[in-house]
């Protein structure tokens, strides 16, 4: 008997096998079919939800960006939160869990032909996340512990800039040369948003401790 299923709950399943086929067999490997074999529906229903397997990634994406960004407009609201730290905590909740979905599916990123797919991941994180850290910066300014006119604009090259240099998978830095560009990104965080040095001590510990 087939079951019926709300359009929301079907197309979160269909995201949620996509993902897990993606990440144990690779994203390459895995068909529309496998999907479809997996959930046990139709190709129908399928493009009624997706046009494409590329269109489902694309979800899948979305969908991590918006948890990402939903975890940092908690901490943003919270006032409770000092100003720094909330950058702090923001780029902490930002760290995939060892071995959590987000973490496996950046694995799949990196794969051989999926430039294209890590390429989106970027741009949407960009985009979706410099608004609610730009708000952390205007607060910043509003205090005096921040000071510039560009808090949309600094963020999005910060994030860029960050994603790039600090991928294992792109550049093979030795240990001594990825502390000295930590030290030089945490310089350059500070000259940027007018912050006092050592401002974000806390964060270049944070980024230390992941090497």
């Amino acid at each position: 008997m087939r079951i019926i299923k709300e359009p929301q709950e079907r197309r979160n399943e269909i995201l949620d096998v996509a993902e897990m086929l993606f990440t144990t067999k690779g994203y390459a490997k895995t068909t529309i079919i496998d999907i479809l074999n997996e959930i046990g529906i139709a190709k129908g229903t399928f493009y009624y939800y997706f046009k494409s397997k590329e269109e489902v990634m694309d979800a899948i994406i979305m969908r991590i960006v918006s948890t990402d960004v939903a975890a940092a407009k908690k901490i943003v609201s919270d006032p409770s939160i000092p100003t720094i730290d909330k950058l702090f905590q923001i780029l902490i909740a930002q760290r995939p869990k060892n071995g959590d979905s987000k973490e496996q599916m950046i694995e799949q990123f990196h794969q051989k032909g999926n430039a294209e797919m890590h390429q989106k991941s970027l741009v949407q994180t960009i985009r979706h996340l410099t608004p609610v850290l730009a708000e952390v910066i205007r607060q910043g300014i509003q205090e005096n512990i921040f000071a510039t006119d560009y808090p949309e604009e600094t963020i999005e090259f910060l994030i860029a800039s960050s994603a790039f240099l600090f991928d294992e998978d792109l550049f093979t830095w030795k240990p001594d040369e990825m502390l000295q560009k930590m030290k030089a990104f945490i310089f350059i965080m500070e000259t940027t948003l007018g912050a006092k040095k050592g401002s974000f001590d806390n964060i270049l510990q944070l980024l230390t401790s992941q090497t």
